[in-house]
């Protein structure tokens, strides 16, 4: 593309809400823009769209903020026929590698993600998204076990239903679109069981001014919910599923202040689905690689978006978990800097001063939901010895406390080199905060030098002959 040439090449990676908002605010101001996405349409988990083969006829129906979402998918048209935005799809990030003229990002292309791709950049702007947290139970590796990003994904993607009666059961907003999701769609929702107290929030007035849309919006969800007759369940955490060949059944307890289960408060709730999860955390890895530096889980950023590293910024739930009005208010911030940037210009913050306020807002508004909505604090001590914590290497609560108390490790890195947890395919994403809170430690950063697995064919590749993309 000309324009990449003669103003620029900025290198997105993530085509979710922050991505897109990104691409098309640093596209609109001259920038050459290649969008980097594992997804085969972009839109991200938040705008996950059903194949076209399924011919979904009303797919906006599963959706929230489907005219946002319209928007953002004409522009994204418009600059691609333009020749503003190439889309590259179907392509797996494995790392970004800084050069004297700027990055290159490597990538595995296509359904065997065994073909290597790499684009040159100027800029690099990281959107890679959040992941799940789930912790273990007694009986969580049944088949009907799913996370509640899992079962909202099976439904927006796929079209079907995760099972006929439902449970949803954590803690997070997350629970509350997944649950009317199921619901509207057909399923049964036996109950939402959410283990933290919603009415905490109203003990945070500063944030609910910072966004009282949110709080009309849960209100909302909680009407529809009682439509379908659908059971809100505070204060309450499933402690066990149950089932021979699958799930059958959860056992739901009542807890007390110090997260502890009340004794003689417990009742099982017939289901052939669990949708379940604690919260989420931000994808990190490239990052991490690159060098950026963390604030705890989330990647540091000023407020232009910008990481320390130079020529790298950051936007969405990479830099924090909050929703995807807060990660198109930062993409569109994080796009205008960059286009700024790359003219060699000075960003005039009074350019995006509505997209800061809004940005403002919501940081406030998740602060608030992240200190309210936590896992019950003494979650690892009704986790038996004998329950899978790492399904990958399946290892037990019980191996990963015996590294503990019987072999001395006092670290994440320690216990996974005793017990292999965490040296599965997922390479910890799903078990690390498990691992971590039953091992009594802290999640520490990975610091993998890839953010996937590689065929060593890639790695082995020799140098000077890469495969560089022609974006589309």
């Amino acid at each position: 593309m000309a324009a990449t040439a003669e103003r620029g090449h900025l290198a997105v990676i993530g085509a979710g809400p922050a991505g897109l908002a990104a691409a098309l605010a640093a596209a609109a101001r001259g920038v050459g823009v290649t969008l980097v996405d594992a997804g085969t349409e972009a839109g991200g988990q938040f705008y996950r769209q059903p194949a076209a083969a399924l011919g979904a006829r009303r797919a906006g129906a599963l959706h929230h903020q489907w005219h946002t979402w319209e928007r953002l998918r004409d522009g994204l048209e418009e600059h691609r026929a333009t020749g503003r935005v190439g889309h590259l799809t179907d392509h797996h990030v494995w790392c970004v590698e800084r050069e004297s003229a700027g990055f290159v990002v490597h990538a595995l292309r296509g359904p065997t993600q065994e073909e290597p791709a790499t684009v040159r950049a100027d800029a690099v702007l990281l959107a890679t998204g959040g992941y799940e947290v789930v912790l273990p139970f007694p009986g969580w590796t049944l088949p009907g076990v799913v996370t509640a990003g899992g079962a909202q994904a099976m439904l927006k993607g796929g079209l079907v239903l995760p099972g006929r009666t439902a449970v949803v059961a954590g803690t997070g907003p997350l629970l509350l679109p997944v649950a009317t999701g199921l619901a509207a769609a057909g399923a049964r929702v036996a109950a939402l069981v959410e283990s933290a107290d919603p009415k905490a929030l109203l003990r945070r007035p500063s944030a609910l001014a910072a966004q009282p849309g949110k709080l009309a919006e849960g209100a909302g969800y909680a009407v529809r919910l009682a439509r379908h007759r659908t059971r809100l369940l505070t204060r309450r955490t499933v402690v066990e599923a149950h089932g021979r060949d699958r799930l059958e059944a959860v056992t739901v307890a009542a807890l007390d202040a110090d997260g502890r289960i009340r004794p003689g408060v417990e009742h099982r709730i017939p289901c052939d689905t669990l949708a379940v999860g604690h919260g989420m955390l931000p994808h990190t890895d490239l990052a991490e690689t690159l060098g950026c530096t963390l604030n705890g889980t989330d990647v540091r950023v000023d407020d232009e978006q910008r990481t320390d590293v130079p020529g790298v910024w950051a936007a969405g739930e990479t830099t924090g978990i909050g929703g995807a009005a807060l990660a198109l208010a930062e993409g569109h911030i994080a796009g205008r800097s960059v286009a700024a940037r790359l003219h060699g210009r000075e960003p005039d913050p009074a350019a995006w001063s509505a997209a800061a306020r809004v940005r403002a807002r919501l940081r406030t508004f998740f602060a608030a939901v992240d200190a309210v909505c936590t896992p019950p604090a003494r979650w690892p001590d009704r986790v038996p010895d004998d329950t899978v914590a790492c399904r990958c290497e399946e290892v037990t609560a019980g191996e990963v406390r015996a590294a503990v108390t019987g072999l001395g490790a006092g670290d994440l890195r320690t216990v996974k080199l005793l017990t292999r947890a965490g040296m599965g395919w997922c390479q910890g994403r799903v078990c690390g905060p498990a691992v971590a809170g039953l091992a009594g430690c802290e999640p520490t950063p990975s610091r993998r030098p890839f953010a996937r697995p590689v065929p060593l064919g890639v790695l082995a590749r020799a140098p000077e002959d890469p495969v560089e993309e022609e974006p589309s």
